[in-house]
């Protein structure tokens, strides 16, 4: 283990003593951010002629190696120390645009390498979505190839688009979230303007999610159980993100007579109208089950090359009958369980609601930031697409901290940010989070310590790596555990 670190330190070191490439070289045609969104630095223009939206249109590829070591401080028969790696990548085209119509897809790839033997796919954490575990254990196929972008779009509307198909859908609550060989993505309706001076809005209507593991889309928020197919692991044929409802079963939903292809409508509001001050509105709703409002405000105050930005966040939840369905819980432990309350003041409800407050202070190349979070002792919240509720506060890597009654503390550096996506100087970010957490819920207090590193070769610019770690130090018994990521990423 040691060796690992250490040999993942000096690849760190050794790649940031390289020589650093010129400022005024020209930026590639597509870069990659720190947080995993694509940056397009060149764009199809116009074509005059529907043939020309082809031939004027551009491809986008990209290889992409990904690999997780994930060690226990001691093993069990649920808690094995594994390897796993994913080999892969993607090729985007974008078309030209033709009277303010354009179109857009993407073909993407994986290849799963671990001991099946040694480290079953069940005991898979994060490195399992290198493949799609529910085609693994229906055929044996370790790989996923899929397609993950297919859109429409529409611009000859001014400051407005609106795009109809497959896509990557960035919102408060839904995220690509691109940590691992394919993005998540959704089917359905997007509608982006900037009409109103100095505010953005996004409206979506989606009717179906594909998430990072699976080849097929699926319902956007409903558990896969023996009813909803007869293949082995039911439980992985629908949404099985880490962060879904579980009581929300196919078997539940159908007894309670609630579709279980629900669409998930979601709205973005952002208004920078008033100077410094950023203010951002965000509400989800899944029809019949549950519904979600955020508000959020951030304001800088600038002291020549220094500034401190305080925010507040504040989440309201509001229980559609999801809860009389699955239970307060987001582990579905509570669904049917009639009298038994889980440590949860109403097991039937899912309303429920979480403050959060940081200060951000940035100097130069750094930015410290100072963060808090609470979710009332209610009901844990329920956002299984990606996008994160304490996400900016006390989000770090693979942590959900908004289970009911808990709080969280967080302090995070940040060398080296920017908005372009090279990273010929070592991007490095560093946190520490404590988790205090309700036992009485199944839940346990927890510090996570983390440290990632971002570069782009300087010698080679299109190619990037990552490394992160991550150390969990639980006072759960044997919890203890070690999660590192290494990657590269070549865009061409």
């Amino acid at each position: 283990m040691n060796n690992i670190i250490t040999g993942a330190g000096i690849l760190a070191v050794a790649l940031l003593l390289t020589s650093n490439v010129s400022g005024n070289e020209e930026l590639p045609k597509r870069t990659l951010k720190t947080n995993y969104q694509e940056v397009y630095n060149e764009n199809p223009g116009s074509a005059k002629s529907f043939t020309e939206m082809f031939s004027e249109g551009m491809f986008y590829g990209r290889l992409r190696s990904n690999t997780f070591y994930y060690n226990w401080k001691k093993e069990s028969d649920t808690q094995k120390n594994h390897l796993v790696s994913g080999l892969g990548g993607s090729l985007i085209y974008k078309s030209a645009a033709l009277d303010g119509f354009d179109f857009g897809g993407g073909l993407y790839y994986s290849r799963a390498f671990f001991d099946s033997t040694d480290d079953p796919v069940g005991s898979l954490k994060p490195g399992k979505d290198v493949l799609s575990r529910y085609d693994y254990a229906n055929t044996g196929n370790k790989s996923m190839g899929t397609l993950g972008q297919a859109y429409v779009r529409y611009r000859g509307i001014p400051q407005t688009q609106i795009i109809a198909g497959r896509q990557l859908v960035e919102t408060f609550y839904t995220k690509s979230n691109d940590t691992k060989m394919i993005p998540n993505t959704f089917d359905g309706l997007v509608v982006e303007t900037k009409v109103i001076p100095d505010t953005g809005v996004k409206l979506a209507y989606l009717y179906q999610q594909k998430l990072r593991d699976h080849t097929q889309a699926h319902s956007v928020l409903m558990y896969g159980d023996a009813n909803s197919t007869s293949s082995v692991s039911p439980n992985w044929s629908e949404n099985d993100d880490s962060a879904m409802h579980k009581g929300l079963t196919y078997t539940r939903l159908k007894e309670a007579g609630v579709s279980t292809k629900a669409p998930l409508i979601v709205g973005d509001l952002h208004n920078q109208s008033v100077a410094n001050l950023k203010l951002d509105a965000s509400f989800y709703a899944v029809p019949e089950l549950v519904s979600e409002v955020m508000a959020e405000a951030n304001y800088k105050i600038g002291m020549g090359s220094f500034s401190l930005t305080p925010g507040v966040r504040y989440i309201k939840q509001f229980d559609n009958g999801a809860g009389e369905i699955g239970g307060a819980s987001y582990s579905g432990k509570l669904a049917g369980l009639s009298g038994e309350s889980g440590g949860y003041k109403e097991a039937d409800s899912l309303d429920s609601q979480m403050v959060a407050a940081r200060l951000v202070g940035s100097y130069g190349l750094y930015k410290l930031n100072l963060g808090y979070s609470q979710v009332f002792d209610e009901a844990d919240l329920i956002t299984p697409w990606r996008g994160f509720p304490t996400a900016g506060y006390t989000r770090s890597m693979a942590r959900y901290n908004w289970m009911a009654n808990t709080k969280s503390y967080r302090i995070e550096l940040q060398r080296n940010a920017n908005k372009k996506g090279i990273y010929t100087d070592l991007f490095i970010q560093a946190s520490i989070l404590h988790t205090d957490a309700d036992e009485s819920k199944g839940y346990f207090d927890e510090n996570f310590y983390y440290v990632g590193f971002v570069q782009n070769v300087p010698a080679l610019i299109e190619l990037q790596w990552r490394l992160r770690l991550g150390y969990t130090d639980t006072e759960k018994t044997d919890a203890d555990s070690l999660d590192g990521r290494f990657e590269l990423n070549y865009l061409f």
